[in-house]
């Protein structure tokens, strides 16, 4: 992991507008995550965790505060440059997998390579191999309806990475899968943490998926009240 900072929140708040009402969600958020680091959040519904990975990830804008991604401000980005930088920079993975049912997962897979000025031959060989690194090489022509949930993730979490991102933003990726789908997936993006120096940041309300992050990260009522290790969060939580 490098010393390097691939996140820096510096007094970030975010409040909505709702008829005459200001709702706060965040409050003078400061946040350091170096490069290669895999952080769990966690906290209750409300919190404001969905809302700082959306930060996070350039989906939304901050009401104040600047909201740095690998030494680049957010805020200073006009809206077509926030999208360009997204589809650069950004992988995402969602609880619902979002995949387009009557495309193959190939097809699934290359979807975010049309943003870029790829080549389709080059555009099959990028999916190609990112389907390989999910262990799905042989299902290239499957479409959705004939995979499994969590194979389904394993697509979702191949077309995340085809763009080869610094940042892998993932909101609840194991929500929807059983016990033995969701230790695969953890186990993937555990290797994508170790193995290919992904900084990876998750939202989840499962314990034993925040167990697998390198970093805990607690939030409530829009701020942070916790900070762990894995070492220290495990041993909390008496997770092995």
């Amino acid at each position: 992991m490098s010393d390097n900072l691939a996140i820096q929140l510096l007094n970030v708040s975010k409040e909505y507008s709702r008829n005459s009402m200001r709702i706060p969600v965040l409050q003078g958020l400061n946040l350091d995550v170096r490069q290669g680091e895999f952080l769990a959040l966690m906290g209750p519904s409300g919190s404001g965790k969905t809302t700082l990975l959306n930060l996070i990830a350039g989906l939304d804008r901050a009401t104040s505060g600047d909201v740095n991604v690998d030494g680049l401000n957010l805020s200073q980005l006009s809206e077509s440059q926030l999208t360009r930088w997204r589809a650069d920079h950004i992988g995402f993975i969602f609880q619902m997998y979002n995949l387009i049912p009557v495309m193959t997962a190939q097809e699934n897979v290359e979807l975010p390579l049309l943003l870029q000025p790829v080549s389709r031959s080059e555009r099959r060989k990028r999916a190609a191999t990112a389907l390989k690194i999910v262990g799905l090489d042989g299902r290239e022509d499957h479409y959705p309806r004939q995979l499994s949930g969590g194979q389904e993730q394993r697509v979702a979490i191949a077309r995340a990475i085809v763009t080869d991102p610094a940042l892998i933003v993932a909101d609840e990726p194991t929500g929807d899968l059983d016990r033995t789908s969701a230790e695969e997936i953890l186990d993937l993006l555990d290797t994508l943490h170790r193995d290919l120096d992904k900084t990876i940041v998750m939202v989840t309300h499962d314990p034993q998926a925040a167990s697998r992050a390198s970093r805990l990260l607690r939030l409530d009522k829009g701020q942070l009240v916790g900070d762990e290790t894995q070492a220290q969060a495990k041993s909390r939580m008496g997770v092995s």
